[in-house]
């Protein structure tokens, strides 16, 4: 049996800025029989983020372990990597990377696409968008990069009429020039969209979430997208895009052993 290179930690959204900083310089690659090998710290939210953390810790070259640091939320995991407390993280695409930066005076950058998922509007109540109430409530994300493809996906849709002078991705609910049924938009952490289901009459959600419900997007979707611009990246510091260390999380990040992981998933698909 191939020896496991990965190790784990997990924190809460408490516990996860108490990491210890440990993210290598990894300017040089390791000598593979130099002693300890260098551990590489990597953050992720929830399945199947960390289930590919977990398969690229399989694959990882020798000189490295992939030691896999579970957080409760996206925020976190951008905030301990922007601190130096891993060396990268695995929970988001490059516009909500992007968000993030100009937020908070950060360089992250995105290295490699690993995987890419469809998107989907769901509701409690209704088999058809066709059927949304006058009036009805529609819960969507408040970060703007999700608030943009959701609305984007609504007026694709014909549901609402975005602004044409604005970029849709960046569409923000001021940009709906037309709202026929007068729905009511609310906006809500990614997080937290799966309790909106249970009162709003549609409700957008990522498949990682959802499937929380018992839903996936292919048997249980209103409307649907796949985006390659929002597939989920392995995200670095900018000073650490060009390493040894981040090559070989590359390398390992489009290893057989994480295709196998995406490939038996069924919501997501390979992005490289």
């Amino acid at each position: 049996m191939k020896k496991s290179r990965l190790a784990f930690a997990a924190a809460g959204l408490g516990l996860a800025l108490l990491v210890t900083a440990c993210a290598p310089a990894a300017d040089e690659k390791p000598d593979a029989g130099a002693g300890e090998p260098t551990v590489l710290k990597v953050a992720a939210v929830q399945a199947p983020m960390t289930d590919v953390v977990k398969a690229a810790g399989e694959a990882i070259e020798d000189g490295y372990e992939v030691e896999l640091v579970e957080v409760a939320d996206y925020i976190t995991a951008n905030t301990i990597l922007n601190s130096g407390d891993v060396y990268a993280n695995f929970s988001q695409h490059i516009p909500y990377m992007q968000t993030f930066n100009e937020g908070n005076d950060a360089e992250l950058v995105g290295v490699q696409p690993v995987y890419n998922f469809v998107i989907a509007f769901y509701s409690k109540t209704l088999d058809d968008i066709a059927d949304l109430p006058e009036g009805g409530t529609v819960a969507i994300p408040d970060d703007p990069s999700n608030t943009g493809r959701a609305l984007k996906l609504l007026a694709a849709n014909d549901v609402i009429t975005l602004d044409p002078a604005v970029d849709p991705y960046a569409a923000t609910v001021k940009d709906i020039t037309e709202n026929p049924k007068n729905l009511e938009f609310v906006q809500v952490p990614i997080s937290s969209l799966n309790a909106a289901y249970e009162e709003a009459d549609l409700v957008f959600q990522w498949p990682s979430h959802i499937k929380a419900l018992g839903l996936n997007p292919d048997d249980d979707g209103l409307i649907t997208e796949l985006d390659d611009r929002f597939a989920l990246n392995l995200v670095v510091q900018q000073k650490d895009a060009d390493s040894a260390a981040t090559e070989a999380l590359e390398k390992a990040f489009t290893s057989d052993e994480v295709r196998t992981v995406i490939e038996g998933n069924g919501t997501i698909k390979t992005a490289w």
